[in-house]
């Protein structure tokens, strides 16, 4: 929002350095962008009078000018501009000036003709050409007759005025206006604007309601209203109309377009003209038809949605709602009458339709932050009398209303006591209601605090915080107390949820994966593998890209595109781990996702580097359920973990996969990923687990693991057994376990062997077990009783043969 700092002096009393003001306003209120002055750089621009001219010579185009610049004999310049002409008072850059871009000019000669200066357009002297006029666009920029010659042209063309550029903040949207950012400074410095209410001049021979009808969904536009001027004038507006204007970042147009313009940046009231005789009826404000069109000002053609809200007759819309009219009842210079349309449109389309066209306009910006509903009115009575005084007609009687929007004032208690504790401060509550009448809130005392109701202009006010900041800000933040530390420390501590998450990394690259951050975004089709649960997709409403348009419910396909990008750069090793958040609906229905934490890892290559006296085999399953099992073991989590084969997940291995369980709760699974899933990476054979990280952190678990070393000897004996190729080695240690006897410590597998010797269907397997008893000496007997039971139960339930 470009402020000029004249428009500011109409309402208040400022005399300090714009650049203070700047600061002062970014201390208090929101962020400045810039403080400018278009002058700056600029030398020895004056205004000059054209006396004469005359065709040059040696050129179709150029011109030789005899112009008054004030001194005693008048320069000759010649000028290219098919503008120019005689009797005109121009901007004239004298020799050894300096124009914009810092260019100095000099005497020349052009085609053999002596020049001194240059006849300059605006945009020569620093001006955007988004700003420049129309009627000067291609050419020279002239005064009006009752500019002084020779004098310098900054002050006449508002270069000499102080441009305060402000960030506004999207909750302060009350500040995209001149006089929201008065109230703003009233405050700031304790002063009392007078704004006047306009009183509109009518016409009593002319009634609005039998000049036009409308109609609107107080859903869509909680206010609209419409004023009617007939008989207007066509013409280019004021220069200090058009300096105000380009002064805000805004080309002037016309005399009517032009006072839409000025009380949107007055008001922050976005208005709309329309020409009254190219509207087919009646207006109505609606959703537009599937397949409807319309060409806006930019003579685009855009094709609407149903979602998109605009303005229409009884044939077509004229207007996208709040965002930009059409050009089908645009005012021209044949225009006669005028509709005047103020008002509010609901944010929601507004954004969406701003965004769904990418046609972000200055009236669609004030519409997606709030319009101040006690303005609406006043803005269009001031903007139907400046068409008046500058266009000429006749102001029809009344204002056609189609719905109307009048807020409840919220009403906010607060104490000098809550506000001190949290600011720091010591006020008194008539120090606090001083700074509330000081912005404008009216304010009742009640017991021991107060009722402050907040304007309709300041929408951003909510609760009692919002309050301690508005007392803050007006209060001054240097004013606020420092203090030191007292030298009472609170000592942080991680949560037991913490502490387990930190732990998992701890262990994982412990056992040699390196942690990897994905995107929580990602496609569709990713998004949907490797699914522990089922879950309906949770979409971005407007992705930035394709690729991130979905969030994940799985992390292992982000993990995927890592080793993609490994492989691409040439490293074949790949050992990575993430932890972190996936995404699951139960329907479509449910507002908000479940954030499930989850953690991920995936094995590639080799796990170790080959050297002369380390020969490495690639990973395989059994490593990476080595690494999973000792995970889950070190995180303290009690109960058996178990690997059950399956075949639920179709991008892995269906031979090559297990679902791990602990105590006989689901969280997770380890396996191949299936090589179809792998050419789709494009990666090589890779093996990967996911767990479900948080129904591990809510299983029991015991915090101390330490286990003191037996000082007693321990007993190891050996068995093989013969057994049916369907038995499992989980069913083998199952059973040991269970009828080994108290003093059975560990079971390691040690030879597995099918083939020759051994009978179709059979497989031999050998194992040792280890007997301990931490409080005394194992006797034989003891040691010969257990492994004889286990032998037994081995032949009797597994229907083992013991070799």
């Amino acid at each position: 929002m470009k402020v000029a700092y004249s428009w500011l002096k109409k309402y208040l009393d400022l005399d300090m350095p714009a650049k203070d003001l700047a600061e002062k306003i970014e201390r208090t209120a929101v962020e400045v962008d810039s403080v400018t002055r278009g002058d700056n750089g600029l030398k020895k621009i004056v205004i000059g009078h054209i006396l004469s001219m005359t065709t040059h010579p040696d050129s179709d185009h150029l011109h030789i000018c005899s112009v008054d610049v004030g001194e005693d004999q008048p320069l000759q310049i010649v000028c290219g501009a098919p503008n120019v002409a005689a009797g005109q008072k121009v901007i004239v850059a004298l020799p050894n000036s300096r124009i914009g871009g810092n260019v100095k000019i000099k005497r020349s000669k052009m085609r053999g003709v002596e020049s001194e200066g240059m006849i300059c357009a605006l945009d020569e002297i620093g001006f955007s050409k988004d700003v420049v006029p129309k009627e000067w666009a291609d050419g020279i920029y002239v005064f009006d007759d009752d500019v002084p010659v020779g004098e310098p042209v900054y002050h006449y063309l508002g270069m000499d005025d102080p441009i305060i550029d402000l960030d506004v903040t999207p909750n302060r949207g009350d500040m995209l206006s001149i006089l929201g950012t008065v109230h703003e400074l009233a405050a700031i410095y304790n002063q009392h604007p007078e704004i006047k209410a306009p009183v509109v001049n009518e016409d009593p021979s002319l009634r609005a309601d039998e000049e036009i009808h409308a109609t609107a969904d107080d859903q869509l536009a909680k206010t609209y209203k419409l004023r009617v001027i007939k008989g207007v004038k066509i013409a280019p507006s004021p220069a200090w109309l058009q300096i105000t204007l380009w002064n805000a970042g805004v080309r002037p147009i016309n005399n009517v377009v032009d006072v839409t313009n000025y009380i949107l940046m007055k008001y922050g009231q976005p208005l709309h003209s329309f020409d009254q005789d190219k509207i087919d009826g009646d207006i109505t404000v609606r959703l537009a038809n599937q397949g409807e069109k319309i060409t806006t000002l930019d003579e685009e053609e855009r094709e609407l949605s149903t979602e998109d809200m605009v303005i229409a007759d009884q044939k077509q819309p004229i207007a996208i709602a709040g965002v930009m009219g059409g050009f089908n009842t645009q005012i021209d210079d044949n225009t006669k009458d005028v509709v005047l349309e103020s008002a509010i449109f609901d944010s929601f389309h507004i954004r969406k339709t701003a965004q769904r066209h990418v046609l972000h306009s200055e009236a669609s910006q004030r519409f997606e932050r709030g319009i101040n509903p006690d303005t609406v009115e006043a803005a269009v009575n001031e903007a139907a009398n400046m068409i008046q005084q500058l266009a000429g007609g006749h102001i029809a009687q009344g204002i056609v209303t189609a719905s109307e929007y009048h807020p409840e004032l919220p009403t906010i208690f607060i104490t000098a006591e809550r506000t001190n504790h949290v600011l720091g401060t010591d006020l008194s509550l008539e120090d606090i209601k001083q700074i509330f009448d000081r912005l404008g809130f009216s304010s009742e005392s009640v017991k021991d605090g107060l009722n402050v109701t907040i304007p309709a202009r300041r929408w951003d006010i909510h609760i009692e915080a919002d309050l301690f900041e508005e007392v803050a800000r007006i209060y001054g933040y240097d004013n606020l107390p420092a203090t030191l530390p007292t030298g009472r420390q609170t000592i942080g501590t991680l949560t037991p949820t913490q502490k387990i998450q930190r732990a998992s990394r701890q262990i994982l690259e412990g056992l040699g994966l390196t942690q990897a951050i994905s995107y929580s975004l990602t496609t569709e089709a990713k998004a949907s593998m490797f699914l522990m649960r089922d879950s309906k997709l949770t979409k971005l409403m407007s992705p930035m890209t394709q690729d991130h348009s979905t969030l994940r419910m799985n992390i292992l396909s982000g993990l995927l595109d890592d080793v993609a990008y490994n492989h691409a750069h040439k490293v074949d090793d790949v050992a990575l781990y993430e932890t972190g958040r996936v995404f699951y609906k139960d329907s479509d229905d449910q507002v908000r996702p479940e954030e499930v934490e989850h953690i991920a890892g995936v094995l590639t290559g080799n796990l170790t580097d080959p050297s002369w006296n380390n020969h490495v085999s690639p990973v395989d399953f059994y490593q990476l359920k080595g690494i999973v099992d000792q995970f889950i073991t070190n995180l303290g989590v009690n109960g058996a973990i178990t690997y059950t084969p399956t075949g639920r997940y179709p991008e892995m291995h269906p031979g090559r996969t297990a679902d791990i369980a602990v105590h006989g709760h689901y969280v997770g699974f380890i396996g191949q990923v299936h090589p179809k899933i792998a050419k789709q990476f494009k990666i090589k054979q890779t093996y990967a687990f996911e767990l479900n990280m948080q129904t591990l952190i809510d299983l029991p678990k015991t915090d101390d693991q330490y286990q003191a070393i037996s000082k007693y000897p321990s007993v190891k004996r050996d068995i093989s057994l013969l057994v049916d190729t369907s038995v499992s080695n989980d069913q083998v240690v199952e059973l040991m376990n269970k009828r080994g006897g108290a003093f059975l410590h560990d079971i390691q597998l040690f030879d597995v062997y099918e083939g020759k010797n051994v009978p179709n269907g059979k497989k031999s397997m050998a194992y040792s077990l280890v007997y301990v008893n931490p409080r005394e000496t194992l006797k034989d007997e003891v040691v010969t009783a257990a492994f004889e039971k286990v032998k037994k139960h081995l032949t009797d339930e597994l229907n083992a043969e013991i070799r």
